[in-house]
């Protein structure tokens, strides 16, 4: 079976180290949308207002492959691919730097602060590791072969050319990249460690927990208390799998919640303002993997430390 063409190169550049929108046309047998204003109408009033798209087609910011303006009265065609940059909302600074603990012609390691996302995705956009980094390093292809939740700090692994990007993600996939994390959650001397936790971990679309369900598991940890202090121990977490918030479920359900952590076991409200100096006491302290271009060898240690542990 044929994959899908790939689709035309985005005639538009970057803007603030955002890529612009990118937009098909679907088909439309019924003839519903006889101008291109048509559908975008249909696609985008709800979002941004009727009045907003008329704008937009009205000062040509929606642009065919070859980079002309879009006339609002253009017949519709299936099929067609379309460009906008959106309009960025104004977002709160996060008030620490990205580091780069390795940088080569096909990868850039970087080291993530707690509260910052790692890809424009929602209300984060230019606030984001991604675009920090193709803005500060002029990378404009980097990109995340993998994600880490944007309360969690340390590694992740980018790719410099968009090209090499299915290699390394394969590499997550196959699961041979070996992931060390970090944890500061409460000390329970009645629990044994080293453990291995093993469950079923469902997470829904729109629904900010995951949660546990009876059935095969599709989750494993391994979880090893290195030290403790009084009411609170310092953890190494070594996920097998990567489930979403699947370190933090984990230590949730051996009653070890990590500290800081607004979601479990409970949902807290979102503030309106980040409490910076209340991170998640979570970090992507390690990676480890064969570099699937070269067959180097690569093992990385974030240069973060937990905020709650500190060293004495």
């Amino acid at each position: 079976m044929r994959g899908r063409a790939k689709p035309p190169a985005a005639p538009l550049p970057q803007r603030a180290g955002v890529d612009p929108v990118r937009v098909r046309l679907p088909p439309d047998p019924a003839g519903a949308w006889p101008t291109v204003r048509d559908h975008l109408l249909d696609r985008f009033t709800g979002a941004i207002g009727a009045g907003a798209v008329d704008t937009m087609l009205a000062e040509g910011r929606f642009v065919g492959a070859d980079g002309d303006a879009v006339r609002a009265d253009e017949p519709y065609a299936a099929g067609r691919h379309l460009w906008f940059h959106r309009d960025f909302a104004p977002e709160e600074p996060v008030p620490f730097p990205v580091g780069v603990v390795y940088r080569d012609e096909h990868l850039v390691i970087a080291d993530k602060p707690h509260f910052l996302a790692t890809t424009p995705r929602g209300r984060h956009v230019t606030e984001t590791a991604v675009a920090r980094l193709r803005r500060e390093l002029d990378l404009p292809e980097l990109q995340p072969a993998h994600r880490l939740d944007r309360l969690t700090a340390g590694l992740v692994l980018c790719v410099v050319r968009a090209g090499d990007r299915g290699a390394y993600q394969t590499l997550f996939r196959d699961r041979l990249v070996r992931k060390e994390y970090e944890a500061v959650a409460p000390y329970d001397p009645a629990l044994r460690f080293p453990r291995t936790v093993r469950s079923r971990i469902v997470k829904e679309r729109g629904v900010i927990a995951a949660r546990e369900e009876p059935g095969d598991p599709n989750s494993e940890s391994r979880v090893e208390l290195l030290e403790h202090r009084g009411a609170f121990g310092r953890y190494r977490l070594l996920p097998a799998t990567g489930r979403t918030h699947q370190l933090r479920v984990h230590m949730n359900a051996l009653g070890l919640p990590l500290v800081n952590d607004p979601v479990y076991p409970v949902v807290e409200p979102e503030p309106e303002h980040e409490d910076y100096g209340h991170p998640l006491q979570l970090l992507a302290r390690v990676l480890e993997f064969t570099d699937p271009v070269t067959g180097e060898p690569h093992r990385f240690e974030s240069g973060l430390r937990l905020s709650a542990w500190p060293d004495r």
